[in-house]
C-alpha cells in the first residue's frame, strides 16, 4: 500500500520550574487523503480525532477517569486540517527541488501484553519507533496467513523529532502458531517484518517462579550462615 507524508506541526509546552513535572504536546498532521489532530501527555496519547467517526477518541483504559472536551474542540481539528494542507501546499512549491528526509524505523519489538496462558487471550504488541515521516503501515499474519482487526495508535513524535506507533492483535495462543507483524514505511524497500512463536516455554507454571527464588533465597542463606561461622572460627583461632 502506497503511503504518503503527512506534513506536521507540533506545539509542546512544557512547565516552567526547573524541575518540570508534566510536559503535554499537540500534534497536528495531514496529507491528501489523511489527518491527524492529537493530544498527548507525559509521554502519553490523551486523545485524538477520528475524522471517519467524526469525533474524539479517549483511547485511555476504562479506570481512568472521562475526558471532558469544550465545545467545538472536533471542529477546531477539522478546521486545523484545512490550515494543514493549505500549508502543505505552500511548503510543496518552496521546497520542490529538496528531496522529503526519509528515516527507515530503528527498532521494531513483538511481546504479548500479558503472561502467556494457553487459550487464554491475549494481546499481540508491534511496537515500532525511530521512523520519519508518519506514519507506518502494520499488517499482521498467523501461521503466514494474514490476519485482520488489529489496530494501531496516531503517530507519536520522539524527542529526536522521529516518531513511534504501536499497533495490537488479539489473539488466543496455542502451541506451534507462529505471528508476524511486518512495517511498512516509505524509507524501507522491503517490509521489516519481527515472528512471535507460541512455545511451550512460553506457558509458565504459577509454582516454578516462587519455587526458584525460594530456593535462591535458602541457599544463599546458608552459604551467608556458612561464611559467618568461618569467619568466627578463625577468629577465635586468632585470639
Amino acid at each position: 500500500m502506497k503511503m504518503k507524508e503527512l506534513l506536521l506541526f507540533f506545539s509542546c509546552v512544557l512547565c516552567v520550574s526547573a524541575d518540570a513535572l508534566h510536559s503535554d504536546i499537540t500534534v497536528t498532521g495531514c496529507s491528501d487523503s489523511d489527518g491527524e489532530k492529537m493530544y498527548g501527555l507525559d509521554g502519553e496519547e490523551v486523545s485524538y480525532a477520528d475524522f471517519n467517526k467524526k469525533e474524539m477518541i479517549d483511547p485511555q483504559p476504562p479506570f481512568i477517569d472521562p475526558i471532558t472536551y469544550q465545545e467545538g474542540t472536533y471542529e477546531y481539528a477539522v478546521a486545523d486540517q484545512q490550515i494543514c494542507r493549505e500549508n502543505m501546499k505552500l511548503c510543496g512549491k518552496g521546497m520542490k527541488d529538496f528531496p522529503p528526509e526519509q528515516d527507515a524505523p530503528s527498532g521494531v519489538m513483538i511481546y504479548t501484553r500479558d503472561e502467556v496462558e494457553f487459550g487464554e487471550k491475549n494481546i499481540l504488541i508491534c511496537h515500532v519507533t525511530g521512523f520519519y515521516p508518519a506514519p507506518v503501515n502494520v499488517s499482521w499474519t498467523k501461521n503466514q496467513q494474514k490476519v485482520t482487526g488489529s489496530s494501531i495508535n496516531v503517530p507519536y513524535p520522539n524527542k529526536d523529532g522521529t516518531f513511534k506507533q504501536t499497533s495490537r492483535l488479539q489473539f488466543t495462543p496455542q502451541l506451534g502458531d507462529i505471528y508476524s507483524c511486518a512495517v511498512q514505511h516509505l524509507a524501507l524497500t522491503e517490509p521489516l517484518t519481527k515472528i512471535y512463536e507460541v512455545e511451550a516455554s512460553a506457558h509458565s507454571d504459577p509454582g516454578v517462579g516462587p519455587s526458584v527464588f525460594c530456593g535462591v533465597g535458602l541457599t544463599l542463606g546458608l552459604l551467608g550462615v556458612a561464611a559467618g561461622t568461618f569467619f568466627l572460627v578463625k577468629g577465635n583461632e586468632c585470639s
